[in-house]
């Protein structure tokens, strides 16, 4: 195992704090953790693991003055591999691809400014480039739920990293799904916020337009004080947007919400169908109205991000890097989808995805002005492994279906913990909201987590 009591409580952000006000230090509990991360059964995880050197000057850099002050002191985080962290190699889960920043990316900087200690780098579909979390060199991440099923990606070793225990958030990535995914095929919160409100400065590209950082969480609250941390804008960086972080408890109350009629809900997996009905429940039993969309619009709208033309924006990133390492740098699948698709678009065919993708835009603008926000199921199937192995293509596209238009329509999203499948195995619910409404989703997540608690009292959402 890689924690010392496997039944012990996995450690939250107040967890962390408590433990450092009844006199616990920095440096004896990051090390701790390092011995404990070190001799995890996992090694599909981490891809890298701070130096004992590294831990002890960031524990000895905390003023215990400040540790009242500033929201994360002392609270170790794990990163996933395509995010700068100074000192630490960045592959991209691509060997031949890998650097070692002298420069931190600004998420890791606000967090480490806000107290925060990255204990380490976490596996990834390579070049974040899938949502199943098997497009590895290195060993799959296990989940810890069910270790025959993929772990989500892209942002694999982050999700599976908080889902085990061994940190109590993570970082990840999120440019078509690749936070929310895992997060519901791990039982996690993931707090996707609307593209621009996080800087992506020291971020290998996905889709440089649409990346935004997102985070892993095992509670709504501790997901909040991450993004809170993270969240203004960044003149370094062109995508970075001045947007008000706002606070989920003030924030006003959903209580129209929009769910995919019947006609656009797909068939993929009996379980995953049942326990997104049990989430439709738990919705109704907040007193919330539900009303059915029509979803054509934005299944068209997440077409255009693998079927069309934005698959060429992954080899704008590569395309030196491929040139000079060679194709065979690359896993068969990530190569396939980078040359393959993303080289078969003419910049005719990118404008006119664009000018579709405006037409779009305006098409589904007036929906928010009938819903406070769209709730889908994070994922609408559980692929296995094998599954997997025997198609890459085909399950990790089904994975995507309620996410892949979010971020090309400029929204915001906070997939939750639902009702469990019949097979016990996880399942969650996404809520989708206009850009800018990420404190507004929050406190709804804050409701709806708190009314899933044993013993709960259900009622109108607050």
């Amino acid at each position: 195992m890689c924690l010392d009591d496997a039944s012990a409580e996995p450690d939250s952000i107040g967890v962390i704090q408590r433990r450092y006000a009844a006199g616990e230090t920095p440096e004896r509990l990051l090390l701790d953790l390092r011995a404990r991360l070190a001799a995890c059964d996992d090694p599909g995880i981490f891809l890298h693991l701070a130096a004992p050197d590294f831990l002890l000057a960031a524990a000895r850099a905390l003023d215990p003055a400040h540790r009242g002050r500033l929201p994360l002191w002392g609270v170790p985080f794990a990163v996933k591999d395509n995010i700068d962290v100074a000192g630490m190699p960045t592959t991209a889960a691509c060997p031949a691809f890998a650097y070692t920043p002298s420069r931190h990316a600004a998420a890791v900087e606000r967090l480490m400014a806000a107290g925060a200690v990255p204990v380490g780098k976490t596996n990834l579909d390579q070049f974040a480039t899938g949502l199943v979390g098997a497009r590895t060199p290195w060993p799959v991440p296990r989940n810890p739920r069910a270790p025959g099923r993929v772990p989500g990606g892209s942002s694999s070793g982050s999700a599976v990293a908080v889902a085990r225990g061994l940190v109590p958030f993570s970082l990840g990535t999120d440019t078509a799904g690749s936070g929310r995914v895992p997060a519901g095929l791990n039982g996690l919160v993931g707090l996707k916020p609307t593209p621009g409100a996080g800087s992506t400065r020291g971020v290998v590209p996905a889709c440089r337009s649409l990346d935004c950082v997102s985070v892993f969480a095992r509670s709504v609250a501790d997901a909040w004080a991450v993004h809170a941390a993270l969240a203004g804008h960044d003149p370094e960086d062109p995508y970075s947007r001045d947007l008000p972080v706002g606070e989920p408890t003030s924030a006003a109350p959903l209580q129209v919400i929009g769910i995919p009629q019947d006609s656009d809900r797909p068939h993929f997996d009996p379980a995953a169908e049942a326990a997104w009905d049990s989430g439709l429940e738990a919705l109704r039993a907040l007193g919330l109205e539900l009303v059915p969309v029509p979803m054509a619009p934005f299944r068209e709208v997440a077409a255009l991000l693998y079927e069309g033309a934005w698959v060429a924006e992954r080899l704008a990133t590569l395309e030196g890097f491929i040139a000079e390492a060679g194709e065979a740098a690359l896993l068969p699948v990530t190569r396939g989808i980078i040359l393959g698709q993303g080289g078969s678009y003419s910049a005719a065919e990118a404008f006119r995805a664009l000018h579709r993708l405006e037409a779009l835009r305006c098409e589904t603008a007036p929906l928010w002005t009938r819903i406070d926000a769209l709730a889908v199921p994070t994922a609408p199937l559980f692929p296995t492994l094998a599954e997997v192995e025997a198609d890459p293509i085909g399950p990790n596209a089904q994975l995507g279906t309620f996410t892949n238009f979010v971020n090309l329509l400029g929204l915001a999203a906070l997939a939750v913990p639902g009702p469990d499948r019949p097979d016990g195995l996880p399942a969650g619910l996404t809520l989708i909201g206009p850009g800018g409404s990420d404190a507004r989703l929050a406190g709804f997540g804050l409701h709806f987590e708190a009314s899933r608690r044993p013993g709960a009292i259900t009622g109108a959402a607050a």
